[in-house]
């Protein structure tokens, strides 16, 4: 991709075939260089620093209108820009405003262009753009520059983004087996307060009159997360005794997988 800051150089992105252009925060109100842009058809990228609401909107509506992709990147045009000058709740406002189009991040941050990336990634930005610079005699980099090697870190911190982030965000995660595991053997089981007789009919009313909940859970103990609605002690139980499936009629013993998940679970 490029910017052309004029007609001429427009026509030698689409000379060199450039899949993407981009449109400089400078030039938001450039209306003849916008227009020429769009002959091309090709998807454009907009950086949005000093722009108001209205030329946002107007720029949207123009692009849309044409059925052109628009990236509208999130940008403050100060060269260099502290870390309080950042604003990156703007990202949400794009979003928000703009949910048809993807939100990008141009920055000119200095001090820590890493925590920006994985805050920008978190909030939903999809396109990056940063200015880079190199060492050499008899010249200055500026601040806003990144060098080569902090390209690299720059790229880490988007890796570790996408890491963190999933990849899942319209559907629950799956839970591995592990985790489920390590929180099992957080859930209270149930014992008995006192020695129990054969054909007690355990519910709601009169659970805490004979039962209390404690960790550990054991495997084929019953425990907290089953509801107990009319079912019948099968055997005696003594005082502390463990309450499992094979104590109890109903759901818990009868139902395969349910059976299957208690006997496995707890320690």
């Amino acid at each position: 991709m490029s910017t052309p800051f004029d007609e001429d150089s427009v026509d030698l992105c689409e000379e060199f075939d450039l899949p993407i252009i981009k449109i400089a925060s400078s030039d938001m109100n450039d209306w003849p260089l916008i227009e020429k842009i769009a002959t091309t058809r090709r998807p454009v990228i907009v950086s949005s620093g000093g722009a108001s609401e209205k030329d946002l909107d107007d720029l949207v509506s123009f692009f849309s209108k044409r059925e052109i992709p628009l990236c509208i990147n999130h940008c403050v045009s100060l060269y260099p820009t502290e870390d309080d000058q950042l604003h990156l709740d703007q990202i949400d406002y794009l979003k928000n405003r703009y949910p048809n189009n993807i939100i990008g991040f141009s920055s000119h941050e200095y001090h820590d262009c890493s925590s920006s990336m994985l805050m920008s990634y978190a909030k939903g930005v999809r396109t990056w753009e940063r200015h880079i610079d190199i060492e050499w005699p008899e010249h200055t980099v500026q601040k806003y520059c990144m060098l080569p090697e902090q390209c690299d870190e720059w790229f880490k911190s988007y890796h570790k983004a996408v890491e963190m982030a999933g990849g899942i965000n319209n559907q629950r995660r799956p839970i591995p087996k592990n985790e489920t595991r390590y929180l099992d053997a957080l859930v209270r089981g149930i014992y008995a307060k006192q020695d129990l007789k054969k054909g007690l009919v355990i519910n709601h009313d009169n659970f805490e009159k004979y039962f209390y909940l404690a960790i550990p859970l054991h495997k084929g103990q019953l425990s907290c997360r089953e509801v107990f609605n009319g079912e019948v002690l099968k055997t005696n139980i003594a005082a502390d005794e463990q309450l499992t499936i094979d104590n109890v009629d109903g759901p818990f013993s009868e139902n395969k997988s349910l059976r299957s998940k208690i006997l496995d679970r707890g320690l």
